[in-house]
């Protein structure tokens, strides 16, 4: 099945990568104020929390992108994509508040996200994008127990 919002969503991310933040972000707010969907929200809201200039901007939309969780089913998941399910986004949309939180002076806040998002890594896959947050979970473990506020290199998933 073809999802036009999908494939608009991809195009605002290639338009990031290219080097227009700005265009990616209204790209995706535009599609942000046309969908209600719960699968459209998630992704258009953790994508946007990336786009952010700032700290607290970010905050608001991890915290969106999370908020839009609840209304995510696995039939609506894998209408997208059929290897998808639900549960599987939730470690990389509580990863990515507990690194806002950690980066925000928010330390307890972020360890109960980074709690949250660990309980919820056995539905990870064990490809690259499995890795890839579980390494991103560990670093924002580490920093949080060092105490820092700093951004991690690379950004989390």
């Amino acid at each position: 099945m073809t999802d036009t919002v999908m494939d608009e969503v991809r195009g605002a991310q290639e338009t990031a990568v290219a080097g227009d933040r700005a265009g990616a972000r209204v790209i995706l707010e535009r599609l942000w104020a046309s969908t209600g969907d719960a699968l459209h929200r998630c992704t258009i809201a953790h994508y946007l929390a990336d786009l952010q200039d700032s700290v607290e901007d970010e905050l608001h939309w991890d915290t969106l992108a999370l908020s839009a969780f609840p209304g995510l089913t696995d039939e609506r998941a894998r209408s997208y994509d059929a290897s998808w399910q639900a549960r599987a986004f939730l470690p990389s949309l509580h990863l990515n508040l507990a690194d806002v939180h950690r980066r925000a002076g928010h330390p307890d806040e972020a360890r109960q996200h980074l709690a949250a998002a660990e309980a919820a890594v056995d539905v990870l896959p064990t490809d690259d994008y499995g890795t890839m947050i579980r390494a991103a979970l560990t670093s924002v473990r580490e920093a949080l127990a060092t105490g820092s506020t700093a951004p991690l290199t690379p950004p989390s998933g």
